[in-house]
């Protein structure tokens, strides 16, 4: 049995060729889904699912997107958000095209980002580019208590998330 790993929403602008202008104003993001078996998938650590996640982004190139367009455009659709929520996945969001921490609106640089409401759901993580700077990333991570505490629970992803850090949840 085929399992979804993840499925990424990926920005297509730089993978168009020619790429879209950078004045094109909207999104343009399409899902990329990994599959792979729950036993392979239990048999690797966790920076193996992220290789093959990283393996279908590096793969959703120009063409791929082209392919896509044509069959949509012989039937569209507009895709419900409920298509998306799997009650088994985990659901990565955010833009890197927005510098999140620049912006000062009178009462001083953010020292957090954070989503709306409607963006919470259990397994929503989104990522913001880090608030340290220099390649740091910063996640805020939607969990129902239960799930929070299975993670919590979980070693080998406390030790991939701090391997030298004490665990502070």
């Amino acid at each position: 049995m085929r399992w979804k790993l993840w499925c990424i929403s990926t920005n297509n602008r730089s993978r168009l060729n020619p790429s879209l202008s950078p004045d094109y104003f909207g999104s343009y993001v399409q899902a990329v889904i990994t599959t792979t078996t729950v036993r392979k998938l239990l048999s690797h650590r966790i920076g193996w699912a992220a290789w093959l996640l990283h393996e279908a982004v590096n793969g959703h190139t120009d063409s791929k997107v082209r392919e896509w367009l044509e069959v949509w455009m012989k039937s569209p659709s507009i895709y419900p958000l409920r298509n998306f929520f799997d009650p088994y996945g985990i659901i990565i969001g955010s833009s890197p095209r927005f510098n999140m921490y620049g912006y000062d609106f009178g009462w001083g640089k953010p020292e957090a980002i954070r989503s709306g409401i409607d963006n919470k759901c259990d397994g929503r993580v989104i990522s913001y580019p880090g608030h340290q700077g220099g390649g740091s990333v910063d996640l805020e991570v939607s969990l129902l208590p239960e799930s929070m505490s299975a993670l919590e629970s979980d070693q080998e992803f406390i030790d991939a998330v701090s391997p030298s850090q004490q665990h502070q949840m």
